[in-house]
């Protein structure tokens, strides 16, 4: 479980806000003596003065060197002190002012935000952005007029900047947005070792995992005393409340996932999918090359990275038709087209290029399904036999309105094909030790690895048709073995 504490230099700095036992002030929190490593611990710095050796300079510093998670950091604290920094982080920002009314040359304006949130509309892209990029809980921000508004300064203010009953009231609601668990009062019920967040997109056509699998993912969590709590992207600077993130969204490098990700394993969480997982599955370039540098059996392939008639009599003669084009981080059959001679070759790489700068031309093997391994900590998990779509030649089929998958047939990892499993193991172990997908064809004694996905999909009456519940428990037992064994670590 996490221990939140709020620092203020005086309690007094706290008066207008729901009082709570975890506000705390410096002089308390400089006395402390060194907590449990076991507790992961966040501190909310709101001291008064951020600048160099002054107290809110200092929380954070002690609050690193503890090993608590300090907001703001001290690198925020010291990339807003640094006029050259700061300046960096400013690029882009001001398309983010393009809706500001026209000013006159020495015109400036002001506007505060707390936990990327204000009172004043035209602002709220900007605060939002620039909470990303310095995130502290109160920021002042100043903008001048020189041809066009820019920023002229970012400034972390104290509580007692906020006079106005507005905003003293929105200040209380952001706060508990960002950081729920500091309002909620003890309860009577089971506490649980550990929490558990999971990443999802309420509004994602085709998740990783349906709704009765991800309150199945939970009710075993909470059986093995983990508690969880689904979070979306805008839950992005609560990571550190968590012990361990589990993403269950379609995860693309070029996509906040992956930031999640990244910020999780640097506070160190547990993460499933760790980002170089996500690295080094979702881009197919990448992947289709390092099956290749280690001999691991696939369907022939081309990296292609111009659409010359040269390039292409090159693969009709490698490969020969029909043959496969992918652009490197498609998913769910999306981004694949079959070619059936020179002309559909020419005509679909012309397309594709438009929106990657290299192709993966790839041997078309039909078969009547695909397996899909799922692999879990270098140890096979479950077995599924993916079908074709009727008269399709892929597993899924995207129409217009909607998208049409073919059937599925799951069985014991055990019964699978002796060189399927061996196959999917010695991919895996290529990529790292998290949970992956790995998709397989199997055409008399040829065995070729299609792809291996960072982040499988877990699908109620799907992947989970043998194992039941089982399949749960097994994915959040690792989760606790993994959180357990980082505690041991000197």
């Amino acid at each position: 479980m996490s221990q939140f504490y709020v620092v203020v230099d005086k309690l007094s700095d706290w008066q207008p806000y729901y009082p709570s036992q975890d506000v705390i002030t410096f002089d308390d929190y400089l006395e402390q003596t060194s907590n449990s490593k076991k507790k992961r611990v966040r501190i909310i710095n709101l001291c008064r003065d951020y600048r160099y050796l002054k107290t809110g300079y200092y929380c954070s510093l002690l609050a690193e060197a503890r090993d608590h998670n300090a907001f703001p950091s001290v690198k925020t604290i010291n990339d807003m002190g640094s006029h050259s920094l700061a300046s960096l982080q400013f690029e882009k920002t001001n398309q983010l002012m393009s809706n500001l009314a026209h000013g006159q040359n020495g015109d400036s304006l002001k506007f505060r935000c707390w936990f990327g949130q204000t009172l004043q509309p035209q602002f709220e892209k900007l605060a939002n952005t620039l909470f990303e990029r310095f995130p502290t809980p109160l920021l002042e921000v100043t903008l001048t007029y020189k041809d066009a508004w820019q920023i002229k300064r970012v400034k972390a203010i104290a509580l007692s900047y906020l006079k106005e009953a507005a905003e003293q009231e929105a200040f209380a609601n952001a706060f508990e947005r960002f950081s729920l668990k500091m309002w909620r009062k003890p309860k009577l019920q089971k506490q649980f070792r550990y929490d558990l967040a999971i990443l999802i997109d309420p509004k994602e056509e085709l998740p990783p995992s349906d709704e009765k699998a991800l309150k199945l993912f939970e009710k075993a969590a909470h059986q093995q005393g983990m508690a969880t709590e689904r979070i979306t992207r805008k839950d992005y600077m609560r990571l550190a409340e968590f012990d361990a993130l589990f993403i269950r969204q379609t995860t693309s490098v070029n996509h906040y996932t992956y930031q999640f990700a990244k910020k999780a394993e640097a506070e160190g969480l547990v993460v499933i999918d760790d980002p170089t997982s996500i690295l080094r599955c979702t881009n197919k370039v990448y992947l289709a090359d390092l099956l290749n540098t280690h001999k691991v059996d696939t369907p022939k392939t081309r990296i292609v990275k111009n659409a010359s008639s040269e390039v292409f009599k090159t693969l009709e003669s490698e490969i020969g038709f029909p043959m496969v084009l992918k652009i490197p981080d498609g998913s769910f059959s999306r981004g694949i087209v079959k070619v059936e001679n020179q002309q559909a070759l020419e005509t679909e790489a012309k397309t594709l290029f438009e929106e990657s700068a290299l192709l993966l031309a790839q041997e078309f093997m039909y078969t009547e399904y695909d397996w899909r391994i799922g692999v879990l900590n270098h140890k096979p998990l479950f077995a599924c036999r993916y079908y074709m779509v009727n008269n399709h030649w892929q597993i899924y089929k995207h129409e217009t309105n909607n998208t049409e998958s073919g059937g599925f047939e799951t069985l014991p990892s055990f019964e699978a094909p002796k060189k399927v499993i061996e196959t999917a193991l010695k991919a895996t172990k290529l990529i790292g030790n998290g949970f992956y997908g790995v998709d397989i064809k199997q055409s008399g004694d040829r065995v070729v690895v299609i792809e291996v996905n960072d982040n499988p999909s877990i699908e109620h009456g799907v992947e989970d048709a043998y194992l039941g519940k089982q399949l749960y428990n097994e994915i959040i037992k690792d989760f606790i073995e993994r959180i357990d064994s980082r505690g041991k670590k000197p």
